[in-house]
């Protein structure tokens, strides 16, 4: 099913440009979303498992270090596997899973904004974590340079 044809730019002289940059979006997405994940997953062991236990137990989540632990690694080796586009699918879909978990779960009664600690970050990047999923590693990931993909 095609969209249509591609719009005119209203700058000609851009289409070098945007040629050779457009196979580079899909794997910035992807860097983008993984350094997030690894972020938090740093987060999470900086604090330490028991520490990260005792977070989660105070919001409701009271499943001692086991939960703590499968985050850690949900977060962390999620997170790296989507920046190099390893076993994309897999941990994207994880990462989208967590994300709707704590939308709905945790943060849907504050409403929608992430100022009062509502559910906005954790949609967005769920959202996001299904688009990756949905579509693999595709350019410039390990998925495509070991050829193959979940």
């Amino acid at each position: 099913m095609s969209a249509g044809p591609e719009p005119k730019l209203l700058i000609p002289g851009l289409r070098g440009f945007y040629d050779f940059v457009e196979p580079l979006t899909w794997p910035l997405i992807r860097a983008g979303c993984g350094w997030l994940f690894i972020v938090h997953g740093w987060g999470k062991w900086t604090r330490g498992m028991e520490g990260q236990a005792e977070v989660l137990a105070q919001s409701g989540w009271d499943f001692g270090m086991s939960l703590a632990i499968i985050l850690f690694i949900l977060e962390f080796a999620g997170g790296i596997c989507l920046l190099l586009g390893l076993m994309t699918r897999f941990w994207a879909a994880a990462l989208a899973v967590e994300m709707g978990v704590l939308t709905f779960y945790q943060y849907w009664e504050n409403g929608f904004s992430w100022l009062s600690r509502g559910y906005e970050f954790t949609l967005l990047w769920g959202i996001v974590c299904l688009a990756i999923a949905l579509r693999g590693g595709r350019e410039y990931s390990l998925d495509r340079a070991l050829g193959y993909e979940l």
